[in-house]
């Protein structure tokens, strides 16, 4: 059968509203029209430099309207774009580089000093500015107005528990169902803006912006998350949908205090994890519309997202799955049934077909059309999506199992603790026991018989953590999720 094929999208977004504006940051904006003559003028320097269809092209750039012109000149040079988080170190990026045989290194004047590095480390290959690529003369080449949705658009890499990461092949047509499973959940209002202060190296700051040009809706850009920032955003700039992880939105809820969103603010997008009970409990106080999802990047960003209407009698819920994609339990080989926990089992178009270079790991999380996730979690009687947390963090202690996110949770309803994170370690007696490790507030004191104390009032005996320690930050990586498997690093050594 024929790859769909369908008009670049940016070409065509700007053909029908140009004067719309695309993207905007806090000091300028641009409409499509614009964004689609400096896309058009790039792709141009893209080719005059050797660029040719398919080749990998990398980029290490922080946020910023540059990043949009950057990606679709690439679309329009027809490369496979290979997004870098800036967090790495310069040995990740190199691996990266090497893994993806990339032809290409576009960076920033932020990450002038790692790129120099990598350029020592591969002097093969070809590194160059943003600012050096709008000196390059235009090649007179015939761009690619046309996209199969079959065709590989992204590479984009896991966080890897063990060894090195996994790049993820996105196709045009992973990120399209992306965008139309959404709106077919969220809905698309005219005056839409979606605030991306998540990276745009990862899948949900980049999905923003595919759903910017599909949609024809503003992408407002910051350069990093900052709680009075976004909310002053939310605020003065008109926007009406965020994407946020759980740490994102308890600051903004703190720095909110008892102020309330514009009426025209729908969608607090929470992803990244199980949401802890009292931080949705805080935001449907405040009546802020937090929409809980569940999604990776091997789904192109969200997979299940919750329904408008279900927010308040659902709340802890991720939802069902978006249209059409499909979703099952699986629990030793066969389909779970309600409220029996097992292995979260997702199918449908946004889904990738495996892994760059990966044959044997591809085999293993792709079985016949179901992508197998490593998440646990169940589905109520109405079907309805509670992730429970990451196979691999899943502790057993005395043979019963303990998900961390559910003591996260209780430890973050305390008052004095601003973030948690629980790990298991080796027990004699029990196998493995939970430990915790708190961030505490500003002028608040660390007491871990409280800490532990609190916990025995409002969890099972085995699920309550055997120590808890202090640490002054907890592992995060650049989207803000918990790295549980860093968090035995900040155990002291006995």
């Amino acid at each position: 059968m024929a790859s769909e094929r369908m008009p670049n999208w940016l070409a065509k977004r700007a053909a029908l509203t140009p004067d719309r504006i695309a993207v905007m940051s806090k000091t300028e904006q641009w409409s499509f029209a614009e964004l689609n003559g400096r896309a058009e003028a790039n792709a141009r320097r893209f080719k005059g430099l050797g660029v040719e269809k398919k080749q990998f092209v990398a980029f290490l750039m922080q946020n910023g309207l540059h990043v949009a012109e950057v990606i679709h000149a690439l679309h329009y040079a027809g490369a496979v774009i290979v997004p870098l988080n800036i967090r790495l170190t310069v040995r990740e990026l190199t691996w990266q580089l090497k893994d993806s045989e990339a032809v290409l290194l576009v960076y920033d004047e932020a990450n002038a000093g790692k790129a120099e590095e990598i350029s020592e480390e591969l002097q093969q290959l070809n590194t160059i500015s943003y600012s050096q690529l709008q000196e390059v003369p235009q090649a007179e080449s015939v761009l690619e107005k046309h996209i199969d949705l079959d065709d590989l658009h992204t590479i984009v890499y896991t966080s890897g528990t063990t060894g090195n990461p996994k790049g993820v092949m996105l196709t045009y047509g992973n990120h399209w169902w992306s965008a139309i499973g959404s709106s077919l959940n969220l809905g698309l209002h005219e005056d839409d803006r979606w605030l991306a202060c998540v990276p745009l190296f990862h899948v949900s700051g980049l999905s923003i912006l595919m759903r910017s040009v599909i949609y024809g809706m503003t992408a407002v850009i910051h350069e990093s998350f900052d709680p009075e920032e976004a909310n002053r955003a939310i605020a003065r700039d008109g926007v009406t949908i965020m994407s946020v992880v759980s740490a994102m939105l308890s600051r903004m809820v703190e720095n909110l205090d008892h102020a309330r969103y514009p009426d025209y603010f729908r969608c607090m997008l929470l992803g990244g994890g199980p949401a802890p009970q009292v931080l949705l409990e805080r935001c449907k106080d405040r009546e802020i519309p937090v929409f809980q999802t569940y999604g990776m990047s091997e789904t192109a960003s969200q997979i299940v997202t919750l329904a408008p209407e279900n927010m308040l009698d659902k709340l802890g819920s991720a939802g069902k799955p978006l249209f059409p994609a499909e979703l099952k339990i699986e629990q030793n080989g066969e389909t779970a049934g309600p409220g029996e926990v097992g292995e979260i089992v997702v199918s449908g178009p946004n889904v990738t077909k495996g892994y760059l270079k990966r044959e044997e790991e591809t085999d293993k999380a792709i079985r016949g059309r179901w992508l197998y996730s490593g998440d646990l979690g169940y589905v109520d009687e109405e079907g309805f999506l509670y992730v429970l947390d990451r196979r691999k963090d899943l502790i057993i202690s005395g043979g019963e199992n303990v998900y961390p996110a559910e003591v996260e949770a209780v430890l973050l309803a305390h008052p004095d603790v601003e973030d948690a994170g629980v790990t298991g370690i080796t027990d004699e007696r029990w196998g493995e026991v939970p430990v915790a490790i708190v961030k505490i507030k500003n002028g608040k004191e660390f007491d871990e018989g409280a800490l532990i104390s609190f916990c025995g009032d409002e969890l099972a005996r085995y699920k309550v953590p055997s120590r808890v320690y202090q640490a002054n930050e907890l592992p995060r990586n650049a989207s803000r999720k918990l790295l549980r498997r860093k968090l035995a690093e900040l155990i002291p050594k006995p």
